[in-house]
């Protein structure tokens, strides 16, 4: 059977624009192209787990816009199943992004239905017991997110937090969390730290939940947990094209397999899961847009095997 992932998060239909640079404050730039493009790191995350293999299910609200209707048949065609995604009264969730010639980015999003997101059912809950893994992200309202995390730890499920956007975490969630994944900034946030050099980082971050995951761009990603295991795999060396998903495809591939192979503590499958979710994010960054650009399986295979295939 295929690992089963749920994910309980934001959507967003995704305004992007690039330009040669991004604007500083106050500035106006002139920009290439527009496109609008599914999106939410909810829903990428739905569509990158489903990608890569994983039977996922997806909870969140969308308006009663077409902006809704258009997000809601992205998920389906991406082979999401979105029963549990309300459709609310009033506008989607939007994002402006502005990529630049060197596929860095910026993001602003206006939560929209997101923000209803406030409460959780019978029938989510049993979505979330039915799954190996919950995904989890910062961009639907605190209450359900710790309400997912308290019914996935009653029923055996495992609890991956990406943390992202950046926040200061109550002790009831970090509490409830298996593995936190984070990049750099998010993880001195969560940490109350100022930025440090990643071994710094995970320590801080080891007070607070038992397992760590630290994206490192270009550089790969690294692991540590309360048992001593420390893990570092480099990333594979592409042309980035755009990385506005990256990240998602990295978090939803990490998502299925941590879920394929168990708990995943030995170092043996710690760097299997790193190196295969780095993968996945290399690939998406390959390519233009957000959902649009996240990979399947037999892409992230093919980047694995080309870059990981012989190495110790």
């Amino acid at each position: 059977m295929s690992a089963r992932v749920a994910v309980v998060g934001s959507s967003n239909l995704d305004l992007v624009v690039t330009a040669s640079r991004l604007p500083a404050p106050g500035e106006t730039v002139l920009g290439d192209n527009f496109r609008t493009v599914p999106g939410g790191k909810g829903a990428n995350q739905a569509v990158a787990a489903a990608r890569a293999g994983a039977a996922c299910d997806f909870v969140g609200a969308v308006g009663d816009d077409d902006f809704g209707t258009r997000m809601r048949a992205s998920l389906v065609d991406a082979g999401v199943d979105v029963r549990g995604l309300r459709t609310v009264a009033g506008p989607s969730g939007v994002a402006l992004i502005a990529v630049d010639a060197n596929a860095e980015n910026f993001i602003v999003v206006a939560p929209g239905a997101n923000g209803t997101l406030t409460e959780l059912d019978a029938d989510d809950r049993a979505t979330i017991a039915a799954a190996d893994v919950l995904l989890l992200q910062l961009e639907v309202p605190l209450p359900a997110v710790i309400r997912a995390a308290h019914w996935a730890r009653a029923d055996g499920t495992t609890v991956v937090l990406n943390a992202a956007p950046a926040a200061t975490l109550p002790t009831e969630l970090l509490d409830l969390v298996d593995v936190l994944v984070v990049n750099e900034h998010e993880a001195a946030v969560v940490a109350g730290v100022p930025s440090g050099d990643p071994p710094v980082l995970l320590d801080a971050l080891l007070k607070l939940v038992p397992r760590v995951v630290l994206t490192l761009g270009a550089r790969g990603a690294a692991y540590a947990d309360r048992h001593g295991l420390r893990v570092t795999v480099p990333a594979p060396r592409i042309e980035a094209v755009d990385t506005t998903a990256a990240g998602d495809a990295f978090t939803g591939a990490l998502a299925v397999g941590w879920a394929e192979r168990g708990d995943a503590g030995s170092e043996d499958a710690v760097t299997a899961s790193l190196r295969w979710a780095c993968a996945a994010g290399a690939a998406c960054a390959q390519r233009p847009g957000a959902s649009t650009a996240l990979p399947d399986r037999p892409a992230i295979d093919a980047l694995h095997d080309a870059t990981y295939r012989g190495a110790p």
